[in-house]
């Protein structure tokens, strides 16, 4: 018989292994969209475009809230993920205006 403790624990060591494997993805992710918004910020400064644009964020937020419960992800958590990111990237997006 399998002692349950020692159960628990290998299985709780592969979960941690995934969800290490999972933060590392979702990194590199993060990284290459954000090189993509950067490009988009220096090209948004060099045609004088406003840093931000509320319609397309408007949508993008749409968009991911449709995809999260789509993966049965909280909705709601999707929306302050994706604002979060916006913000960042009009921060960056105004520093390539200035």
């Amino acid at each position: 018989m399998t002692d349950p403790v020692a159960r628990a624990a290998a299985l709780l060591k592969e979960h941690r292994a995934s969800i290490d494997r999972l933060d590392a993805i979702l990194v590199y992710t993060l990284a290459e969209r954000f090189k993509h918004t950067q490009s988009v910020g220096r090209l948004k400064a060099e045609h004088d475009l406003p840093p931000s644009d509320p319609a397309r964020e408007a949508q993008q937020i749409e968009r991911l809230e449709r995809l999260a419960r789509e993966a049965d992800l909280d909705p709601e958590f999707a929306r302050k993920f994706l604002n979060f990111v916006i913000a960042e990237v009009i921060r960056h997006h105004e520093q390539y205006q200035s």
